[in-house]
């Protein structure tokens, strides 16, 4: 099964290693047909900490790194 690849943009630098991603998709709102967008905040592992505030990333799904933590940032840093 292929692993997810997302695109969105650090939020948060919460720890060593750490960077939260907020991933927004846009989807037709099911009765009025208007696209609205939905976001997400993933908890993504940033070996090199090399991410700030601010950066497009791209995370892919990974092996747990921890309880919450099950992403890594792939480029972008």
């Amino acid at each position: 099964m292929p692993k997810r690849v997302l695109q969105g943009r650090v939020v948060s630098k919460s720890g060593d290693k750490t960077v939260v991603v907020d991933v927004e998709r846009r989807v037709t709102h099911p009765l009025y047909k208007k696209i609205i967008r939905r976001s997400k905040k993933y908890a993504a592992h940033d070996e090199t900490n090399a991410c700030k505030v601010g950066d497009a990333v791209t995370i892919r799904e990974s092996r747990p790194f921890s309880k919450r933590k099950h992403f890594e940032v792939v480029s972008g840093a």
